[in-house]
């Protein structure tokens, strides 16, 4: 009776007193998330509950576990077993910890210089990001060392292994060059503040926002919503638009090809009252000039200007498309035609016709059908 009630108490006592805990914790991880509502970090701890009560079970059945006398002929195996358990749910919980932790200065940092300056936030973000991303990645490579290092056969090999540690290295340095050269460039891009989440950028002719950055890859949304994953050591080594650097304010074009009798001051009050009634115009600064002229045709340029890149967008395209339609409406003759006069003809062959009194063919001219 004592052989079955012994393990019974210990294994149940143990996953009761998991529970207990664990909901106890979670209470007052709750109530101190309404009593302090200024920042996020007790609600962000309670994502640790389930690696908080795998460790709690971990622990207890491991200390436990030799009075309880379950499976004596695997006590090594069960041993083990509860020891790596332990191992991956302390580096579970200490993942989620740092994240917290680290999220929680973000978003205190964030609410207080958005407004004031919103690259440096984004820069902030960026930096937060990927520490975040190393940390996970050293707790997670220092755990699983801890678990080989509970295999006695790996200890035994751990001699072997440094000894030979210099060849493998400069082995794994040459085979891994392209992903260490991303490694290093990912940390330059976040400490560098060369690019960062939220940027608008310009790469290989697509235009988008940075969403989100590794330190091996980084991914950028265009326009229409696609995504474009990139290596960042791209970003070290070849030339790319930021449109977000310095202020996010920016300064956009919109040209036409229009008839040289044009009415260029029309069109510069046309402009202004465009712009007017564009919300996302700024009210910085409008012109509109002729930066080129062919034969048949003059090329005008309007600036104006926008508080970031969307913006801009908006007004250049609201500008096109406003201008064109006013310009077809109140003044078509603006518009670009065809020249359809008569060809010059050699001296000596004017009204030259065929016997059959007709022009030929190859000195006919169709008129426009405007002009008919």
């Amino acid at each position: 009776m004592d052989d079955v009630l012994r393990p019974l108490i210990v294994v149940g006592g143990s996953v009761v007193l998991t529970l207990l805990l664990g909901w106890a914790t979670d209470l007052l991880l709750r109530k101190a998330d309404e009593r302090h509502p200024e920042t996020p970090l007790w609600g962000l701890l309670r994502r640790g509950r389930i690696p908080y009560q795998l460790l709690l079970c971990a622990a207890l059945l491991r200390g436990s576990y030799d009075e309880a006398d379950l499976l004596p002929d695997h006590e090594a195996a069960v041993g083990r077993t509860l020891t790596l358990v332990l191992i991956g749910s302390a580096a579970w919980l200490a993942i989620r910890i740092a994240a917290a932790v680290v999220e929680t200065t973000y978003t205190r940092y964030a609410s207080t210089h958005r407004e004031r300056d919103p690259a440096r936030v984004r820069r902030v973000r960026t930096q937060v990001t990927l520490i975040r991303r190393v940390v996970s990645a050293i707790v997670g490579v220092v755990a699983v060392a801890a678990m080989l290092l509970t295999f006695p056969a790996m200890r035994a090999a751990g001699a072997s292994l440094l000894a030979s540690a210099g060849i493998l290295g400069i082995v794994a340095g040459v085979a891994a060059q392209s992903t260490l050269g991303n490694m290093f460039a990912g940390l330059q891009i976040a400490f560098g503040d060369m690019v960062r989440i939220g940027d608008t950028v310009v790469v290989d002719g697509e235009w988008g926002t940075v969403e989100e950055i590794t330190l091996t890859f980084l991914t950028v949304r265009t326009w229409d919503e696609r995504r474009i994953t990139m290596p960042v050591s791209y970003f070290t080594s070849q030339p790319f638009e930021n449109w977000s650097r310095g202020t996010p304010q920016m300064t956009g074009t919109v040209f036409w090809h229009l008839d040289h009798s044009a009415p260029l001051e029309a069109m510069r009050d046309k402009l202004r009252d465009i712009l007017r009634e564009c919300p996302a115009w700024d009210g910085r600064a409008y012109n509109l000039n002729v930066t080129d002229s062919t034969p048949s045709t003059m090329e005008v340029r309007a600036l104006v200007t926008a508080k970031d890149a969307d913006d801009i967008w908006t007004v250049r395209v609201e500008v096109r498309e406003q201008m064109i339609r006013w310009l077809a409406d109140a003044h078509p003759y603006a518009l670009p035609r065809v020249n359809t006069a008569d060809a010059a003809l050699p001296p000596g062959r004017d009204g030259h016709r065929s016997p059959d009194g007709m022009v030929p063919a190859a000195r006919r001219v169709h008129s426009h059908p405007r002009e008919r």
